[in-house]
């Protein structure tokens, strides 16, 4: 794969790139198809640091936390999109796994944090201030000494009260170091903010960490409400929601898309729900409207077709 040192080491970096890009723990054998793949993530990654630096490429988009009792908001959560200046929109999965094997998911992070502060103050300065904002954090963040202090940074630059923010958190981050986990959800809830842990059940669930980790509440992950029927619910939903009301936690259904769904995770206690069904990721204006009206016309609702996640 090369004549001299400097070329077969430079093809064994290439090589090790795109078996990350894969998804890591694995090995390729280099091959020339390769070497543009590897200058498109070079590229890649050089418009992602210009877009950082500039701040206004990014945008974000809101989806909609709902009660299914009262047909309300509940919660919003931010979910970033990049318009890039040459390949139109793109979505996180294409660009936040190499921000976060670049390092540049910190500068990222900020963005969020700061443009979605922001909008959660304009929204409650318009009276609009009975939800929470969440923000995915990566578990690479954690493993920064200064987390907590950056977040409550936003949190104070736009006035926001912290109970009005939650972050969420990865079940196989609870595996990563636990004890320095541990101690920084700890500060962030000691600061009022509401921590969850997102995709519940898909990784390492343990009764344990949930006794240990103080957490405000869990997410079910959405593979488990596709599973749901009419007049049958699988046993790990309904054992999460068992789990969650006896730890004293809320709990919250993903990727809820049908009539069915809804009436199912109603029927057995699970109030909070987030999904197609009632909204798909909507840019602040398009939020503002429905912060207008009030509630959701659950009864009307058809599933939204439009795949925005």
């Amino acid at each position: 794969d090369g004549n001299s040192p400097g070329t077969l080491v430079r093809n064994a970096d290439i090589a090790m790139y795109e078996t990350k890009s894969q998804g890591k723990n694995g090995y390729l054998h280099f091959n020339p198809a390769m070497s543009s793949n590897h200058q498109d993530r070079i590229i890649l990654e050089n418009d992602l640091r210009a877009a950082i630096k500039s701040g206004n490429q990014f945008e974000l988009h809101y989806q909609p936390q709902v009660s299914g009792k009262s047909h309300s908001i509940i919660g919003l959560e931010a979910l970033i999109r990049w318009q890039h200046p040459t390949r139109g929109l793109i979505g996180p999965d294409e660009f936040i796994p190499l921000a976060e094997e670049t390092g540049l998911i910190i500068g990222i992070s900020d963005w969020v944090l700061s443009a979605g502060c922001r909008q959660l103050r304009a929204w409650r300065k318009a009276g609009y201030d009975h939800f929470k904002l969440a923000f995915n954090l990566s578990p690479k963040e954690f493993e920064q000494g200064n987390l907590v202090d950056r977040i409550n940074r936003h949190i104070t630059a736009f006035d926001i009260p912290p109970a009005a923010i939650e972050i969420e958190i990865t079940e196989s981050l609870l595996m990563n170091d636990a004890e320095k986990v541990i101690e920084k959800v700890s500060l962030l809830r000691h600061a009022g903010i509401h921590v969850s842990i997102d995709d519940f059940g898909t990784r390492y669930s343990s009764l344990n960490y949930l006794r240990r980790f103080p957490v405000n509440s869990i997410k079910i992950d959405q593979s488990f409400i596709r599973d749901l029927v009419p007049n049958h619910a699988p046993a790990i939903v309904t054992a999460i929601i068992g789990i969650s009301k006896s730890f004293s936690l809320d709990v919250l259904a993903e990727g809820v898309e049908t009539e069915g769904q809804f009436n199912q995770l109603n029927s057995l206690g699970c109030d909070k729900m987030q999904g197609f069904y009632f909204s798909r990721p909507l840019p602040a204006s398009a939020v503002e409207r429905l912060l207008v009206s009030g509630v959701f016309p659950i009864s009307n609702m058809k599933p939204a077709l439009q795949r925005c996640g």
